[in-house]
């Protein structure tokens, strides 16, 4: 695994622990949620998103690294 899709794969889940907290506090009926924490729920996890993707399709175009049954 690539140092970028690590990257992508731990601040996904930091995002998803974030969204997580979000629901069950607005679940436990608190109304005043904190900034930083709607943010990182909606700008952590899609970045995560966004740099596995990235990763795979880096990882995917590098040479030799196709399928075996595509190199038969």
């Amino acid at each position: 695994m690539s140092p970028l899709m690590r990257t992508g794969v731990v601040l996904f889940a930091i995002g998803m622990v974030a969204v997580v907290a979000v629901f069950v506090m607005f679940a436990a009926g608190l109304q005043d949620l904190p900034v930083w924490l709607s943010a990182a729920a909606g700008v952590i996890t899609p970045l995560g998103l966004a740099l596995g993707l990235i990763a795979l399709v880096r990882e995917g175009r590098r040479p030799g690294s196709g399928s075996p049954a595509a190199k038969a």
